[in-house]
């Protein structure tokens, strides 16, 4: 069964249990929360690691993209950028490979990996497509139920499946038209393959035979959101909503069959249509947790997109967005580096916390009082053990002139700190 199922059936599993101890919340209450579909679990029967909850009433978590591409291909480099992302906070990882043996890469990152793992399936199928010289019109839809299948079976825990970029949906894009159109990879996919064979998307028509793959492994499946706008302008239109609507009613059908599932979530969003468009899809997906890329606040940054997704994300946070996924300074430019990673997750951990003390998440209110009361008494130990990144913090102190002092370099004598206790 699933924790969902187990859930329905008022079972109270280890894994609740784990998520409740890591939350400081009452095990019952994480119960009814699953059983509702307001929290998931996603943690695969088949992989090994200490299983934590992402939706309603719970920290917000990050989630840290890696993999290789065609043109740079390194897996060991990917198991840095693995290493480094949970150093740093990453709650999940997601292996986006399209490059090298990505059977070998995934079964590797899943094997390393302390955190629960996400994929794309259909990345690795269309891969394969090209290598062999084929269109993405070839591509057999069996091959792709096989893919998520194998994958399931390898330990995945969670799947982005595009299954709303339908006929339907895509019809409302064509008559509404677009800056950017489609920039989500696997959306672009789907519906190229959709046009030149005339059909309809088969994880949609056939997402009884997705249900039934995820309910056997415990997959949570993430519906992707294939029509998500890739430029502010595009935010909010016609093609992004009919999706959306689209997945409420699968997200409905997901439950009646006890599978977990998420809702993806925009894009490039200006600051004006985050709250409506996360209050919106809560609204319309039965509260399902929702998993936003930034929202993107702003076009126009290219090598700071990481400060852009990270004021984006704090107010999706802020409005009850579940899930982050991080933005690294590299977006729309270049494969991330492992420092790129880092940085990533940190700005992404900063939104979470920024959306954690608006919603009165247990205990994230607590950090920033500690931290406040360590920087009234000038304890310096103390304001690096609550900082975000500590390694910063002190290397910044030590190689100041004032390491040796009570008081930072800013201000020196004239520390307003000293001077208002009188020191």
């Amino acid at each position: 069964m699933t924790q969902l199922q187990k859930a329905l059936k008022g079972i109270i599993t280890k894994e609740m249990h784990k998520v409740a101890q890591y939350e400081n919340l009452d095990p019952e209450w994480i119960r009814n929360e699953v059983a509702y579909g307001r929290i998931v679990i996603p943690k695969n029967i088949h992989h090994t690691f200490e299983a934590i909850g992402i939706g309603n009433g719970l920290k917000t978590k990050i989630n840290a993209n890696i993999g290789t591409s065609l043109k740079h291909c390194n897996p060991e480099e990917e198991l840095g950028k693995l290493e480094v992302a949970v150093k740093y906070g990453a709650d999940a990882v997601m292996d986006l490979s399209t490059g090298g043996d990505l059977r070998q890469i995934l079964k590797s990152i899943i094997e390393h990996s302390p955190v629960m793992i996400g994929t794309v399936p259909i990345y690795p199928v269309m891969t394969e497509l090209i290598r062999e010289n084929k269109k993405i019109a070839d591509m057999n839809p069996d091959s792709l139920f096989s893919e998520i299948e194998d994958q399931a079976k390898m330990g995945v825990d969670f799947m982005t499946l595009h299954c709303g970029v339908t006929k339907t949906s895509l019809s409302f894009l064509q008559n509404d038209e677009r800056v950017a159109g489609i920039v989500s990879r696997g959306g672009s996919l789907i519906k190229r393959w959709m046009m030149e064979n005339k059909s309809e998307n088969p994880l949609y028509e056939q997402f009884d035979r997705v249900l039934n793959i995820c309910e056997k492994y415990d997959v949570t499946i993430s519906l992707g959101d294939g029509l998500r706008p890739g430029a502010g302008n595009d935010a909010s239109d016609r093609g992004q909503i009919a999706e959306l609507l689209i997945i409420g009613e699968l997200v409905e059908r997901a439950h009646k069959q006890g599978v977990q599932v998420i809702v993806e979530g925009p894009g490039h969003v200006p600051l004006d249509q985050i709250e409506m468009n996360v209050k919106l899809m809560k609204k319309i997906c039965n509260n399902a947790p929702f998993y936003v890329l930034g929202p993107l606040i702003t076009d126009i940054a290219p090598g700071y997109d990481h400060i852009v997704g990270a004021i984006g994300g704090a107010i999706a946070a802020a409005y009850g967005a579940d899930f982050l996924c991080y933005v690294t300074p590299a977006e729309h430019i270049c494969l991330p580096t492992i420092e790129d990673v880092k940085e990533g997750v940190v700005a992404s951990k900063i939104a979470a916390h920024g959306g954690d003390i608006v919603k009165n998440i247990k205990g994230a209110r607590e950090l920033d009082y500690a931290m406040s009361r360590a920087r009234r008494e000038l304890d310096w130990d103390e304001m690096f053990k609550y900082a975000i990144n500590p390694e910063l913090a002190r290397s910044r102190r030590q190689n100041s002139e004032s390491a040796n002092e009570d008081y930072c370099t800013m201000c020196g004598n004239l520390c307003a700190v000293k001077i208002d206790r009188g020191l």
